[in-house]
């Protein structure tokens, strides 16, 4: 964390395919951690109406800027199953398996050349856009899926 650090920060929540489920965004200063309970919180769970069963995440991956104590305990707390490197204790190197698919789901959103650089002043606008070219992302997978 950088207290006098200017810009913003795009946090995404993708599945296991790298399909963006839910974007948000950030002061650049603000610790990575306090971003992943509103953005777990927002994903929408899916309900069968005909078993009676809400589909939620099982797994959660993340790099160790997520390692803290509360976090984890919240999430097996909802069931979810951790995957985070620990400080100090596992090389990030562990994770690669998995990771790389939400460094192509950013690397996919960085491409549109209204997001990266940033070019809105109000936050609320770039959340908008980012919010587009995740929608375009799933478009796109869905296109290609289809034809």
């Amino acid at each position: 964390m950088d207290r006098g650090k200017p810009g913003s920060k795009m946090h995404v929540l993708s599945d296991a395919n790298g399909l963006p489920l839910v974007v948000g965004l950030s002061a650049a200063n603000v610790h990575d951690s306090l971003a992943l309970r509103p953005m777990v919180a927002g994903h929408q769970t899916r309900h069968d109406p005909h078993r009676g069963r809400h589909f939620k995440p099982q797994r959660l991956h993340a790099d160790k800027a997520y390692d803290v104590p509360h976090l984890r305990k919240w999430l097996w707390g909802k069931h979810i199953g951790v995957r985070i490197a620990r400080k100090g204790v596992e090389s990030s190197e562990r994770l690669g398996r998995r990771r790389w698919v939400i460094e192509r789901t950013m690397s996919w959103l960085s491409g549109y050349r209204r997001l990266s650089p940033r070019y809105e002043r109000q936050p609320s606008n770039y959340l908008a856009f980012l919010g587009l070219a995740a929608a375009l992302c799933c478009y796109k997978r869905l296109v290609r899926l289809t034809t």
